[in-house]
């Protein structure tokens, strides 16, 4: 008996937080009964369940903009629309001892606009979305109150973001700072005070709101840099980049080891600084479009001066610049013709060593023969490349344009 009343007072207790149907379903059993339906796990497991279900799902946390750069995307299709205006209000003025107030329906709000804007922290398109969709504008009010308008929605665009549609160039974002108006935010309705007039007292017209624009966009990333890194597979250009700079890209002996361009910062005295890119290796051909050479011939353009890297322990290395220059000019009519510096790498083998005279007699011009394993000759590398940096920036002042600061 005692047993009893202690397990119908401990079991009360305990199924409160189960539920109101355990009660009713265990009043009719021994105690006994009660205590071995009590231990059996199918009780326990629609606790369980009854609790999960209303648990929130898992959301994913956004991704940083370091993480995000480890997945180079330079190319992006974008659904924008923008806000809707609001509608208009019809209505007339109410107070005591007025009895014509006159209408005082105020105008709805105009729609929010999408505007892609340069952001120079974002280095890549990945963080765009599909889809984008503006703020709509407020309806308006009574006693002439005037909606509120749809905020503007800005889309972070790295630098040289080429912007088209229909395979008709629109905008190109190349400078800090840069916007362009993607979609253009609807109008907002008139309210009936709009249509006031001496021959019309007491107008009961008013117009909705205006659908904002809705556009498909395709985004195309060219990368931007003062100079241009460009040689074939294998060349050791992510080595020198590694060498000269911060920039971390991936460094193995077998070709085609960077798929995605690379820029990294080189420091001066005085807080000058000059951006240098990893072009990843081109082939012979790419102007066809053979492997991936118009996706990588495509970030050469942005490019202020070039370096030609040239693997010196191959045989008959003063034919790599001149296949290069030859698919850079299939490409674009004057691309090979811009500054240029032949960077013989490799220096540190002894073949190499034998076939420096030989490129400097075919090609005519200086070359700077250096190691990015020992840093062998870096110096001159860097020396070269402020002369170039300092004869574009004169060139830019002097045709009126700013020159690119990164």
């Amino acid at each position: 008996m005692i047993l009893s009343r202690l397990f119908s007072a401990r079991s009360q207790t305990l199924f409160e937080g189960v539920g109101h149907r355990l009660p009713s379903m265990l009043a009719d059993l021994e105690p006994q009964q009660r205590l071995e339906q009590w231990a059996s796990p199918r009780l326990l497991s629609a606790s369980c369940a009854a609790h999960t279900r209303h648990q929130e799902p898992p959301r994913k946390k956004p991704l940083s903009e370091k993480k995000l750069k480890r997945h180079f995307v330079d190319h992006r299709r974008v659904l924008v629309c923008a806000g809707n205006g609001g509608a208009g209000a019809s209505c007339f003025h109410s107070e005591p001892r007025k009895e014509f107030g006159g209408p005082d329906g105020g105008d709805g709000g105009n729609g929010g606009h999408v505007i892609l804007r340069v952001d120079q922290q974002v280095k890549s398109l990945s963080s765009v979305l599909s889809q984008y969709e503006g703020f709509h504008g407020e309806d308006g009010g009574r006693k002439n109150c005037f909606g509120r308008n749809g905020a503007n929605l800005y889309i972070r665009v790295p630098l040289g973001t080429l912007v088209k549609e229909k395979d008709k160039v629109v905008a190109d974002l190349s400078h800090p700072g840069d916007e362009y108006i993607a979609a253009l935010g609807g109008a907002g309705g008139k309210g009936n005070r709009f249509f006031l007039a001496n021959d019309n007292r007491a107008p009961v017209t008013c117009t909705p709101g205006q659908l904002g624009q809705e556009r498909v966009l395709y985004l195309e990333l060219k990368t931007v840099a003062h100079a241009g890194m460009v040689g074939f597979p294998n060349a050791g250009k992510s080595s020198l980049l590694r060498a000269i700079s911060n920039a971390r890209p991936a460094v193995a002996s077998y070709p085609f080891t960077t798929l995605n361009p690379h820029v990294g910062i080189v420091h001066y005295e005085g807080y000058q600084q000059i951006a240098v890119a990893d072009i990843p290796g081109i082939v012979r051909g790419a102007h066809q479009n053979r492997g991936l050479g118009l996706a990588f011939l495509r970030h050469i353009e942005r490019c202020r001066f070039l370096l030609f890297v040239v693997d010196l322990s191959l045989p008959d290395p003063w034919t790599q610049v001149t296949d290069l220059k030859y698919e850079l000019e299939k490409y674009e009519e004057g691309l090979s013709k811009r500054p240029h510096v032949v960077v013989a790498n490799k220096i540190d083998l002894p073949e190499a060593r034998a076939s420096l005279p030989l490129l400097k007699a075919h090609l005519g011009q200086e070359v700077v023969a250096l190691s990015a394993v020992t840093g062998e000759n870096l110096e001159q590398l860097l020396l070269q490349l402020k002369v170039l940096h300092d004869a574009d920036t004169e060139a830019a002042l002097g045709q009126g344009h700013q020159p690119l600061r990164w």
